[in-house]
């Protein structure tokens, strides 16, 4: 692996976009421009998760969690966002083809310029693709938590709830955390 790519971090700001994006398989209503403005001036907590290539295997699994769960992120004042390096057709032909894929309620934005990917730091040197990564990133637009993970390696949902939940508390959390449970006083 080539190191060029430095990935954003945590206090980083997240890079301003606006992309095309699937939201939909409803004939004339597939398509919305979608731009970070829009999130930070709504004042809502953004998740954004990335994934490879569209129609492998590993990625639709993640997806439908990601799905399962959405209504757990907007309680929690967050917008949710998928993206890969594939173009909204081609989102558009994997939503339409995989059972899995065609409720989603969240968009699948299409980085084609992979210009935010290699803003990131995920764009993966030999294919140019994103690497499998997550950010969570506060409403003032400062990056609060990333995740890498393998190409081969689906990511826990769960684990990404629980991270937001601890970040929201705006307290000192200790391991394995858990909503609900007691913080910590210094």
């Amino acid at each position: 692996m080539n190191m060029k790519n430095v990935v954003l971090s945590l206090g980083a700001e997240f890079p301003a976009f606006n992309k095309k994006s699937v939201v939909s398989i409803e004939k004339g209503k597939e398509f919305y421009d979608l731009s970070y403005d829009e999130i930070k001036n709504a004042g809502k907590w953004l998740v954004m998760f990335w994934w490879p290539k569209d129609f492998t295997f590993v990625c639709p699994t993640e997806i439908a969690e990601f799905n399962k769960h959405y209504n757990d992120f907007v309680d929690r004042d967050t917008v949710l966002v998928g993206a890969s390096t594939d173009s909204e057709f081609v989102h558009l032909a994997w939503r339409n083809n995989h059972d899995d894929l065609r409720g989603l309620q969240f968009p699948m934005l299409a980085d084609t310029s992979k210009t935010l990917a290699e803003e990131l730091g995920i764009l993966e040197e030999s294919e140019k693709i994103a690497y499998r990564a997550t950010f969570i990133v506060d409403p003032q637009g400062i990056i609060r938590w990333v995740s890498l993970y393998d190409l081969n390696v689906g990511r826990n949902v769960k684990e990404v709830l629980r991270v937001l939940d601890a970040l929201q508390t705006d307290e000192l959390c200790p391991c394995n955390w858990q909503k609900g449970e007691a913080t910590l006083t210094a």
